[in-house]
Formats: C-alpha cells, structure tokens, sequence
C-alpha cells in the first residue's frame, strides 16, 4: 500500500488471507524509486494507492512506473481524479488501474450546490463580516435566486447527474454536454446540446469533467467570451480544466458574476486574485471530506483490490482502459 488507510483498516487487514500485505506509509519518492530498482517489491500484484500518497511518492508518472517491479498487474487508486497516475504507461506495461468514481458523488455534489448558492448569494462578504463585527460588510448586495436559472453540467457522468438532480430542487432547468448524449433515463430530462450552446446560455455552468490532456484549460479566455455577461462558474472537479488567469480577468471585467471553487489548478497556492476576490467562495478541496465518503471510497478500493487478486479484473476500471 502506497500511502495510508483510516476508516476501512479492518477490512484491510482482512485481505491478508488473500495476499502478503507491504505497508509504505511513509518516506520519500527517491527512497521508494530505490525500493524499487533494488528489487524490494519484486512480487508485488496489486497496489492500494492513495491520493495522500503524492506527497510521499510523488505523481505515479512515466519515471515511476518504469520502475514498478514486473509482476504488478494492477492499481487500485483511491481518488475520483487520477490525472496523478500516467494511464498510457501504465496499459503500455500491462498494469490496469481503478479508480473511485461512484462513491464520490454524493459528497461532491452536494459541496457543488452549497458553492452554487454561496456565488449565487456571493455569500464571502457578509459571512466574514458578520464575524468581525460589522455586520453584512460595506460590500453587501443583493443576490439571485437559483430559481429559473439554466444551469449548465459540462461532465454528466456520476457527479453531475448528482449535481443535476440536487439543482432541480431548486427550481432550475438542466443542460448539460458530454462526449456522448445520455439515454433518457439517465439524463433524468436534462437536454443535451453541444458545447458551443452550453457555453452561450448556461446562467450557471459546473464543471464536473475529469482532467486530461484534452481537457486542460478546457474553459479559458475563448470560452468566457461565449458565456453570458453575469455567468457564475463552479468548479469541483479539477483545478486545471480552468486556466485560473482567464478566469481571475472575467471576474474583474464582470463577465463572470461570481464563482464557487474548491478546486484550484497549483493546489494547495490558489491564484491572488481568486483570494483577493469577496465575490468568489473559496473551499480547500473538501468534496470528498466526510467520514462516510472516505469510508466508501476505502472499501471500493479494497473491492477492486479483491476482484483483481479472485477474478483478475476490475470494478471500477479507469475510463481510458475501460474503453480501449
């Protein structure tokens, strides 16, 4: 295991009578990659790799995963995103990689529609004035309501269907663009229309994509000049699917009325003038931070780590492998 477990320890343990158990909590990416070439964990099968484990290993790029032993045939990643991990060199070497799409989406979406009414309301400046005394702030002014908005889903996978069925309790209408039109049933009568179209009438737009190469910056200085003057903007997918710079200008220039991040694209440094900002709202990257979340997504980690090692296969394979 790369990284750490908390709320499902038991059940690892448990997987003990399955296989021999290898724990690297701790210590430096130099140290594992010498691990590594020294032949340490030559009969490695699967590793549990979290996504606290960045800041031990560093990303499992195309350096690392060169130097993963032979025998590895799979990753069970512990994260939704997983823009940390290299799938090209992991398929070119044969290793199969999972990720944790399904038990994100509840948390996630729910921290969407809490920063989609903090932007619609720009709840920053009366909730820190209130506790500095001075009541709703000099810059208090009035809101909108989510009622009869468009809210547009960019990513209508697990969260943004979840997004969108939270929105609809609000009175909006959803639209949302994919790389495929979902069937009726699972678009839950949210339309679908093309990219150019999302951008030109969303009154609100969430970003519920994850980050690839074609995806990167996919909302920049072109498409903010698409968008309706007044757009909010809500991002809890991934930092870098916004160029933050495109969109610290169109918060300035009043193109984008206000936003809700909890993403940032050089987490944990978020761009001034996203900080310096009142009508932007602010979270730490917390969508996934509940107890019962984190539970869910150890024990769906664990369920692939088992199908692998019983039935050699995946759960929740990667996208990109899942496809191919």
């Amino acid at each position: 295991m790369d990284g750490g477990i908390t709320h499902a320890r038991k059940e690892w343990e448990d997987c003990s009578s399955l296989l021999k158990l290898q724990d690297y909590p701790s210590g430096s990416r130099e140290e594992f990659l010498k691990r590594c070439r020294n032949g340490d964990y030559d009969d490695v099968f699967v590793i549990y790799r979290s996504n606290d484990s960045t800041s031990i290993t560093g990303p499992f790029d195309k350096e690392l995963i060169s130097a993963l032993p032979s025998s590895l045939k799979y990753i069970v990643h512990n994260g939704a995103g997983y823009d940390n991990i290299h799938i090209p060199s992991c398929t070119e070497r044969g290793i199969l990689v999972s990720s944790t799409p399904v038990a994100v989406n509840d948390a996630t979406a729910d921290v969407a529609i809490f920063l989609m009414l903090g932007a619609l309301r720009r709840i920053t400046i009366p909730f820190t004035a209130v506790r500095k005394g001075d009541w709703r702030g000099k810059g208090f002014a009035l809101g909108h309501d989510p009622k009869d908005k468009v809210l547009g889903v960019l990513g209508m996978g697990g969260i943004g269907r979840a997004v969108a069925h939270r929105a609809r309790a609000f009175g909006m209408s959803i639209q949302y663009h994919n790389r495929h039109a979902l069937s009726e049933q699972d678009a839950g009568g949210a339309k679908y229309v093309s990219f150019e179209e999302l951008m030109k009438t969303s009154d609100l737009l969430s970003l519920n994509l994850s980050l690839n190469e074609k995806t990167r910056h996919i909302i920049g200085e072109k498409e903010f000049a698409m968008m309706k003057d007044g757009v909010i903007i809500v991002n809890t997918a991934c930092g870098p699917i916004i160029d933050e710079a495109a969109l610290v200008a169109a918060l300035k220039s009043g193109k984008v009325y206000s936003a809700g991040l909890d993403v940032f694209e050089e987490e944990p440094k978020i761009h001034p003038g996203l900080l310096e900002n009142e009508n932007v709202v602010l979270l730490p990257h917390i969508g996934t931070a509940t107890f019962e979340t984190q539970r869910d997504m150890e024990l769906l980690v664990l369920e692939n780590l088992r199908a692998a090692v019983e039935k050699g296969e995946l759960v929740t394979p990667v996208a990109e492998q899942k496809e191919a």
